[in-house]
């Protein structure tokens, strides 16, 4: 035991004498992303660069995060990408605007059908492949088949052990999933619960059935273990709720 944790120390030791030998700089890249007239901000759209690290813009469409002078960044929405943009001719990295043409046809919109939303989070999981499979680095075993005992590496997985220490981008990724995975769990909602098949269930129309809606969304959790049924069931049961609410607060 002792033997392998000296071992460890020395394969982390000499990780370190390598990155002080190779020196690799970094810059922040920040700006905003807008659709092809220049005034309306675009949410949701991924920024990636060629090192790992990415981000989404928020609801103002702005990002901002931290690359490598050596990478290139690129957009992504929808299933498409823009061009690669070397950051080292990147004029100025802390405005760094850019355009994307959106057509009518092109943008999100709620997907009535359980398939159709299945097909988008297909999508999306292929596209965001890097993301969604991210993991917290940790010390594994490596499966090289040339691993002879007794050497230096001891059989560990050097790739692992220097993403152990790239704390910015494991950050930057665990948020970036932490956020991917919250919008494929509102989309989910989005194609089950919609106003058609709310307005069937309680005869609400507008603008009262988007109060009802918006005060009783439901969770992922529960409506991933009902079927269409059942989550019928239960929205009624809260509409008798909401009117009993209603008339007592009368």
């Amino acid at each position: 035991m002792y033997r392998i944790l000296l071992l460890i120390l020395v394969t982390i030791n000499s990780f370190f004498v390598l990155a002080q030998n190779k020196k690799v700089s970094y810059v922040t890249v920040s700006g905003t992303v807008y659709d092809i007239s220049a005034r309306i901000p675009i949410e949701a759209v991924a920024v990636l660069s060629t090192s790992g690290n990415g981000t989404l813009t928020d609801s103002l469409g702005k990002y901002s995060f931290t690359v490598k002078t050596s990478d290139s960044i690129w957009f992504s929405m929808l299933g498409k990408t823009t061009v690669k943009f070397p950051v080292d001719t990147i004029a100025n990295v802390e405005q760094f605007n850019i355009m994307i043409h959106l057509k009518v046809t092109e943008l999100p919109e709620v997907r009535v059908r359980n398939k159709n939303y299945k097909q988008d989070s297909i999508e999306n999981r292929r596209e965001y492949a890097k993301v969604f499979n991210y993991k917290k680095p940790s010390l594994v075993l490596s499966d090289n088949r040339n691993y002879s005992p007794g050497s230096v590496s001891v059989g560990f997985d050097l790739q692992e052990i220097i993403n152990m220490f790239r704390f910015k981008r494991n950050r930057s990724l665990a948020a970036l999933q932490k956020r991917l995975l919250q919008q494929e769990r509102e989309k989910y909602i989005d194609s089950r619960f919609t106003k058609s098949f709310v307005r069937k269930l309680t005869k609400l129309e507008s603008p009262e059935l988007e109060k009802f809606m918006y005060s009783h969304r439901p969770d992922y959790e529960i409506m991933t273990r009902l079927n269409d049924i059942e989550f019928g069931y239960l929205i009624q049961k809260a509409f008798e709720a909401y009117q009993l609410d209603k008339k007592n607060k009368q």
